[in-house]
C-alpha cells in the first residue's frame, strides 16, 4: 500500500508537471527522439558518446538545474497549491488504509463524560462470581461458539485499565438497564488465536498476535438470563442489550465490535497506543 501510494504521488506530480510547464513537455520530447536515437545508432556511436567530454555533461547538468530553479521560482505559486493537493490524500488514503497509522487507532483513553472518568479513578470493582463449567456448554451457546469452553475467563490476565472499564460496563448495564452480564472469553493465547483463525473466517480473521485478546485488551461478553447464558443476536432482548452495551462501552473509551463490517456484538477492546502494530 506503500508503495502504491509514492507511485501514485509521483505519476501525479509528472502529469501536472507536464500540463503546467510547456518546457516539460519539451523535455520529454527531446528525451523520446534520444532515446530512439540512441536505439538507432550502432555500436560505435556508443563507445564515441562514452567518450565526450566530462566537462560538458556537467555543463549539461548545471544548465538543467538551472532551469529547474528558474521554473520553480516562476511557478511557486501553482506549486504551493499543487503540491499540497497531490500529497494530502495520498497520505491520508495510506493513513486509513493502515488504522495503526492513525493515533485514534490505538488511543481510545478519551472519556468526555466526567463523572464516567470519576468513577473509573476513584471506585474499585471486583469481578463477578465465576460461572459454573456447565453453563458455558449448554445447546444453544455450543451453537453459538462452539469452541468456549476452553476459553479463558480469568480476570487476573486482563490489562487493569481494560478490566476497571469491562467492570464499571457490567455495573452500568446492570444499574442503569437492567442486564446482568458475563465474560465470556478475556485473555486469549497465540496458540488459540490461529485454533480460532484455522475454523474459517466465520470466526476471526485474526491470526496469532493479530488480535487485542492476545494482550489481555479484549473481552467477549454475553448476558444473563434466569441462570444462563444468552448469546444469539436473534433473541429480540439478547439484541436490545448488545445496542446498549455497545453505547455503554463507547462511552467508556472502548471500542465496540458491532460496527465492524463483520459485526461481534458481545466484543469490545481497548487499544492503547504501542501496545499492537499489524
Amino acid at each position: 500500500m506503500i508503495f502504491i501510494a509514492l507511485l501514485y504521488v509521483c505519476v501525479a506530480s509528472a502529469l501536472i508537471w507536464l500540463v503546467l510547464f510547456p518546457g516539460g513537455r519539451a523535455l520529454v520530447a527531446r528525451g523520446v527522439f534520444n532515446v530512439r536515437g540512441l536505439f538507432a545508432r550502432r555500436v560505435p556511436a556508443w563507445r564515441h558518446a562514452q567518450q565526450q567530454s566530462g566537462a560538458a555533461l556537467e555543463q549539461a547538468a548545471t544548465d538543467w538545474r538551472q532551469r529547474l530553479f528558474e521554473g520553480v521560482r516562476r511557478h511557486r505559486m501553482l506549486l504551493a497549491v499543487g503540491v499540497p493537493v497531490i500529497l494530502v490524500p495520498s497520505l491520508l488514503a495510506l493513513a486509513l488504509s493502515n488504522p495503526t497509522m492513525l493515533p485514534v487507532y490505538e488511543s481510545s483513553n478519551a472519556l468526555p463524560d466526567e463523572q464516567i472518568a470519576a468513577l473509573l479513578a476513584g471506585e474499585q470493582l471486583v469481578p463477578p462470581v465465576a460461572l459454573p463449567p456447565d453453563a458455558f456448554t449448554t445447546r444453544e451457546v455450543e451453537l453459538v461458539r462452539p469452541m468456549l469452553v476452553n476459553a479463558s475467563r480469568n480476570w487476573g490476565l486482563l490489562h487493569p485499565d481494560f478490566s476497571a472499564r469491562l467492570l464499571l460496563a457490567f455495573k452500568i448495564m446492570k444499574e442503569q438497564h437492567g442486564y446482568e452480564m458475563a465474560l465470556l472469553e478475556g485473555y486469549r493465547s497465540p496458540a488459540r488465536q490461529d485454533e480460532l483463525a484455522s475454523a474459517g473466517s466465520h470466526v476471526t480473521n485474526a491470526r496469532a498476535f493479530q488480535s487485542w485478546h492476545q494482550y489481555g485488551l479484549a473481552a467477549d461478553c454475553a448476558f444473563l438470563r434466569d441462570g444462563k447464558l444468552v448469546i444469539s443476536e436473534k433473541d429480540p432482548w439478547a439484541m436490545r442489550g448488545y445496542q446498549l452495551y455497545g453505547q455503554v462501552a463507547e462511552s467508556l473509551g472502548l471500542t465496540w465490535g458491532g460496527r465492524w463490517q463483520m459485526m461481534d456484538f458481545g466484543h469490545i477492546e481497548l487499544r492503547m497506543r504501542g501496545v499492537m502494530r499489524r
